[in-house]
């Protein structure tokens, strides 16, 4: 019997912006409307606002010509991945980063499984303080590399590093794209409930770490050996490589955390990396241009799935039918006991993260909503915001239309389908963890 194969990426996407473009046909339109909010500088939706609009069906053409708008939206994002791909075959073509891994190796022998844990507690760090997704990506061939050589399969690379990051920001007690927004839309102060959410935190991070330790021991192979580089090195070269990566490494978080680099500082950055590291590892001028291009040619296909899955909420809005899918999956919330509406609005951020996939977008969409309501029937404002985070936080780990994470699985080259078997007991186990909080805040009357 034929095994039913999983679409490639290219195939899920270009289904679901179909998909959204038909939607937009039979659903009706509608917006809310809008107004400016001072404490987060942006526009949120004005409650109770909704009505209806004319139609505005997005043509099969319209929705054709929306993913190079997609990928033009998201042009920051996928020269970034294109930049930095080729400095880190760049710095690979060295020798350098081998040399790297079979020093840190050494010094882990026997003790490998140690590595995981070490790595993640790191990421979900990153991710609880801001966010972390796409900058992710460049550091994906490293890890790729270092799990390789412990003998780990390459998607524990992917489970290590974007996915501790996405249950860190899910949980987190001060993440400025979720918690921090929604608070302040909430009208609570930006730490309130911090020591509430750092336990759960704490809880939920363990879970992931041995969820994923234990896969990775259970799927080992043998460790895979040392391929020579293309070009020859000494070891001081090699050092002087290292020591440049581990600085842009430094620079890079500097940054992000306290200078507030986008997209385009980060790419710079790295394009200064590998020009860098091809003339310190002796690679030269011509060696280290076409080490960049293999690089950017192997992230090809990363950078075409930020763009595509970036086009489906291009349709929905174009369509004028994101506000009428928020307004549909709000409204059975109404009239329902208080534990039974945190944990419906659980799942309405859930399910509204498949076309809205930004978390902060999410936020200001639905939290002038479901605040008031909340008020209404009688649940604090700490849960309403909690049930954002988790229900929009950890869909991040299985949506198709999260472009970070089709990226960063594409370059592991790992099957979507793949990712989905490894990551869904993990999902269903952290969902179970948000219950037991959702209910657990309601009982301390947090």
């Amino acid at each position: 019997m034929k095994t039913i194969r999983f679409p490639h990426p290219l195939v899920l996407l270009v289904g679901f912006i179909l998909l959204a473009c038909v939607l937009s046909y039979l659903l009706p339109t509608g917006i809310f409307e809008r107004r400016p909010d001072a404490a987060t500088g942006r526009n949120v939706v004005i409650a109770g606002s909704y009505h209806r609009v004319p139609a505005s069906p997005v043509s099969p053409l319209q929705a054709l010509v929306d993913i190079p708008k997609g990928l033009a939206d998201a042009a920051s994002v996928i020269f970034l991945v294109f930049i930095a791909g080729g400095a880190f075959t760049v710095v690979d073509h060295t020798g350098a980063l081998r040399h790297g891994v079979d020093w840190l190796l050494a010094r882990f022998r026997g003790r490998e499984a140690v590595v995981i844990p070490i790595i993640s507690v790191l990421f979900a760090t990153m991710g609880a303080l801001e966010n972390m997704q796409e900058e992710i990506i460049p550091l994906i061939p490293v890890l790729l590399v270092l799990m390789r050589r412990i003998g780990y399969p390459a998607i524990t690379a992917a489970a290590v590093s974007l996915g501790s990051a996405a249950v860190g920001a899910a949980f987190s007690p001060l993440n400025p794209f979720q918690v921090g927004i929604a608070q302040k839309l909430a009208q609570l102060p930006l730490l309130s409930g911090s020591g509430f959410r750092v336990a759960f935190l704490v809880l939920a991070v363990a879970f992931w770490i041995a969820g994923t330790v234990r896969y990775a021991l259970r799927h080992r192979m043998a460790p895979e050996a040392d391929e020579a580089a293309p070009a020859a090195s000494r070891p001081g070269q090699h050092g002087l490589v290292l020591t440049l990566l581990l600085l842009t490494f430094a620079f890079f978080a500097y940054g992000v955390l306290k200078l507030g680099w986008d997209f385009e500082q980060m790419s710079a950055l790295f394009f200064s990396l590998g020009v860098a590291a091809g003339l310190l590892g002796g690679l030269g001028l011509q060696g280290t241009a076409d080490s960049f291009v293999s690089g950017c040619r192997d992230m090809a296909l990363s950078a075409l799935l930020i763009g595509f899955a970036r086009a489906i909420f291009l349709v929905l809005e174009q369509g004028q039918i994101v506000d009428t899918i928020v307004n549909s999956l709000s409204a059975p919330l109404v009239g329902l006991p208080v534990t039974l509406s945190a944990l419906g609005m659980l799942a309405l951020h859930t399910a509204l993260h498949l076309p809205v996939p930004s978390v902060s977008g999410q936020a200001v969409l639905t939290m002038p909503l479901l605040v008031p309501l909340s008020d209404l029937i009688g649940l604090s404002r700490q849960v309403t915001v909690l049930a954002y985070q988790y229900g929009a936080g950890l869909c991040e780990l299985i949506t198709p239309t999260n472009g970070a994470l089709m990226a960063i699985v594409a370059v592991c080259g790992v099957r979507f389908d793949e990712w989905w078997k490894f990551v869904l007991p993990l999902y269903l186990g952290l969902v179970v963890l948000a219950v037991v909080a959702l209910v657990t805040g309601i009982a301390v009357g947090l």
